[in-house]
């Protein structure tokens, strides 16, 4: 079997949320729109979860919207918000290392007349609050900064950044899809008026989410068709995937006491594999300890390229990454370690390994040993190219 450390990718569907789901797949498939009984079944099963995922967070039930996940939930924040503010400014704040869901959607707001700031970070990926009030103008309506960056797990100053925003009447936006499963996610503590989630990440189902808009922020809907989600999001809801994110949320987050024990344990395995990759020559961890995720483990590399790596990894039987899923298909370099200042050769050369909680220490002793291997292999293999792509001649 495989040593799956992707985590941050996708997570497994977990098994009690996979029993959750399936009446909603067989038996009670009505539509929650419907009058009748199938109907009522299946509006009564939206209705608890979406009380069970305002009670996880600190929420109210009519502040909860059903999403299609994480991509989503970041268009859905940024446009509606930005264009129901529109009339009072056009600016945003936000930084240089979201994610592209966030930061394709400002690019499509400047398009249309809208004033963008993209804050720098410091090398570990952290941005300055400070630097988030002194961005703040007259006519700055929305801030916009994930909870825990995707590909180097770095923690942001949430409630800081909260706070500011609160007192300069501004409203604040974090996506904490990463965060769902390792860190607090009380809305009134962080100081946020919405907040993103996803299932997949929290080994629920793929393809649904769940964003927390606070009561009195206005939102312009980006779907149209029908009234659904108080007429914030149209289309018929996803009742069984939306009964397993409830039931993952509630499975990662209902116990406080086992949950900090499983990060600890994360924190843990994580520095078993940074003690060992840190043995490799020419190579450095990316992102900050301790803010970072628990199961977060990024490290950059000089004199090979990532997808070669994650190649060689996936034969010996580990699944790893480069960085973000959503952008593993790019030719071009990480936006996020370019920010940090990440040597560029190294940028090449990112791996990204991410755990759960189905993660043995054995697996990441093996991973860790076998990514030891890996890089002296690819390296090897790089060293036989000359740099136009030729092969180099025998005995050369």
């Amino acid at each position: 079997m495989a040593i799956y450390l992707d985590h941050a990718a996708t997570t497994p569907l977990r098994a009690e949320v996979l029993e959750a789901m399936l009446p909603f797949l067989t038996e009670h498939y009505g539509n929650p729109s419907s009058i009748h009984g199938p109907g009522r079944r299946a509006r009564q099963a939206l209705d608890e979860s979406r009380e069970a995922v305002a009670g996880l967070i600190g929420a109210k039930p009519r502040e909860i919207i059903f999403t299609s996940g994480a991509t989503e939930n970041d268009n859905l924040a940024l446009a509606g918000m930005a264009w129901a503010a529109s009339a009072r400014g056009r600016h945003l704040v936000t930084t240089a290392v979201e994610h592209r869901a966030v930061l394709q959607t400002c690019a499509m707001l400047e398009r249309h007349g809208f004033e963008v700031t993209y804050l720098p970070v410091d090398r570990y990926g952290q941005v300055d609050p400070t630097a988030v009030a002194d961005a703040i103008g007259s006519h700055t309506t929305l801030v916009a900064i994930g909870y825990a960056n995707n590909e180097v797990g770095t923690i942001q100053p949430i409630a800081a950044i909260g706070a500011i925003c609160r007192a300069a009447g501004v409203t604040f936006y974090t996506d904490a899809t990463q965060a769902a499963a390792w860190l607090p996610l009380d809305v009134d503590a962080l100081q946020v008026d919405a907040l993103g989630l996803a299932a997949h990440k929290v080994e629920g189902p793929k393809g649904v989410g769940a964003l927390f808009v606070r009561q009195g922020t206005n939102l312009i809907p980006q779907h149209q068709g029908g009234s659904q989600e108080r007429q914030r999001r149209a289309g018929t809801e996803n009742v069984a995937g939306i009964v397993g994110l409830a039931e993952a949320l509630r499975l990662a987050r209902g116990d406080p006491e086992a949950m900090a024990a499983e990060v600890q344990r994360q924190r843990g395995l994580g520095e078993r594999i940074r003690t060992r990759l840190a043995a490799i020559p020419d190579g450095e961890m990316t992102g900050a300890l301790p803010v970072r995720l628990p199961n977060n483990v990024s490290w950059a590399f000089g004199g090979l390229e990532g997808g070669d790596l994650v190649t060689a990894l996936d034969l010996e039987g580990v699944a790893a990454s480069t960085g973000s899923a959503c952008t593993s298909g790019s030719t071009e370099p990480s936006h996020v370690l370019t920010a940090m200042g990440v040597n560029a050769d190294r940028i090449r050369g990112s791996l990204r390994l991410t755990m759960g909680r189905t993660t043995q220490l054995e697996d990441v002793e093996t991973a860790a040993e076998l990514v030891a291997v890996c890089v002296e292999r690819v390296r090897g293999a790089s060293s036989e190219i000359a740099p136009a792509g030729i092969p180099t001649p025998a005995g050369a």
